[in-house]
């Protein structure tokens, strides 16, 4: 067996938990392999939503095992509330969730450390959600992190350690006033802790390879999007960890040989949180439309999310840096009222019209952009791909045709039920 991937090719918020919670049934376990409460997978299941943040989208699979990976950050606190908030749906996790020993910890001190990274960089700023994960990752690279495993051992003397380093610098370098703060973080952090002791640690990357060894399948889970990766993303306007395809091997400790099937999931219209170059950004009434008809505010920061037309040079972008095989297109239900529907086809530079994506994309960047008329139905009624009007089709075409994948879902809906399979004719 080989470890499928699922992953955002835009910049995140592309509608990854929704899919990983349908494909679950068809895996026996689903792994989180990057990132942290930064992201926010969201539910919609029956009669009610979650928003998960750490644990993976195949929770409520009762049967399904759920790791949680070594290039996962954990924040204690955020982890206990998700847990808390889970179980009012009568659901016991401690039987299905697994934490690698390696995964890192993100301490009190470490979102401090942002927010005031994030002010001293004044108008440079790059939105971070000062959830600490950009100093967490820091300090796993500076080989100072605090990891999962070693709640085992002398925590508290280790603990002691990096705060006061973290103390140092808040004091020093950032002249930031830490302490009614942290005492007021610390005690309900250290509750977290408690609340993660009661999960089973392990060797992720062994419990993986076994799997895959005993003809198990396996999903592997990405948060926030291509565009956001700390090497091939919109640098600096990126987040701390790989959150492409070959993240996932050093996220989980599998071989580039046991990758799969690769996922790539993406809007029928794009979108961005925080700062950064956007080159689709509709800035005018119809960048507010679509984001009133997608509800396009952030599940974990609850900013509202900056709206655009799909862009297939990113898009193409992506999908040449994952090895996508498979293409899943979401949130379609959300362009139902437009008359006529645009498309970035190539991006002019400098009086140059080009279809890769450069180095940076500065303000000399602008979108050449077909347009194709609209379908002007309700999707969200659909069950089949047999009821599409001809004009979505003719879009999902026009997407497979320039990309060279097929899109085999749609998702016209929020709902788990709303999401149809394209069978390829």
């Amino acid at each position: 067996m080989k470890v499928d991937v699922i992953l955002g090719l835009q910049w995140g918020d592309e509608g990854k938990g929704k899919i990983v919670d349908v494909l679950t049934p068809k895996y026996d376990a689903i792994s989180r392999f990057q990132g942290g409460p930064n992201a926010g997978h969201t539910l919609e299941i029956n009669d009610f939503k979650q928003v998960l943040h750490t644990i993976p989208s195949g929770i409520f699979h009762e049967n399904k095992a759920n790791v949680i990976g070594n290039g996962v950050v954990l924040d204690p606190l955020i982890f206990k509330n998700e847990i808390e908030s889970i179980k009012k749906h009568g659901l016991d996790l401690r039987k299905n969730l697994y934490i690698s020993k390696k995964a890192h910890l993100i301490l009190p001190t470490h979102k401090m450390l942002d927010a005031a990274s994030e002010a001293a960089k004044g108008d440079t700023k790059i939105g971070s959600t000062l959830k600490g994960i950009g100093p967490t990752y820091k300090d796993k690279i500076g080989r100072d992190g605090l990891r999962v495993g070693d709640l085992t051992e002398n925590f508290e003397e280790k603990y002691t350690s990096r705060i006061n380093a973290h103390k140092d610098l808040l004091d020093k370098y950032y002249e930031f006033d830490y302490s009614k703060l942290l005492e007021e973080v610390e005690k309900e952090w250290f509750e977290g802790i408690e609340a993660l002791k009661q999960f089973t640690f392990v060797d992720s990357e062994h419990m993986i390879n076994d799997m895959i060894q005993d003809g198990k399948s396996v999903l592997a889970e990405g948060a926030q999007g291509t565009l956001l990766d700390i090497d091939f993303g919109s640098y600096p306007f990126v987040t701390s960890s790989n959150t492409i395809c070959a993240g996932a091997c050093t996220g989980l400790g599998i071989a580039p040989q046991k990758i799969g099937n690769v996922y790539g999931i993406f809007k029928a219209y794009c979108t961005r949180v925080g700062m950064g170059p956007f080159p689709t950004e509709l800035h005018c009434e119809t960048g507010q439309k679509l984001r009133d008809a997608g509800n396009e505010y952030g599940s974990t920061t609850g900013r509202p999310r900056r709206c655009g037309w799909l862009d297939l040079v990113a898009l193409k972008y992506s999908i040449m840096i994952n090895g996508v095989t498979e293409l899943f297109m979401m949130k379609g239900d959300v362009l139902d009222d437009f008359d006529t529907i645009k498309i970035c086809v190539g991006y002019e530079i400098d009086g140059e019209v080009v279809d890769k994506f450069p180095f940076e994309l500065g303000d000399n960047v602008k979108p050449v952009f077909v347009e194709l008329p609209g379908w002007k139905t309700d999707l969200t009624k659909l069950t089949h791909q047999n009821e599409f009007p001809e004009e979505l089709n003719n879009y999902i075409s026009f997407i497979e045709k320039e990309t060279g994948l097929p899109i085999t879902i749609a998702s016209v809906g929020p709902n788990r039920a709303q999401t149809i399979k394209i069978e390829q004719k």
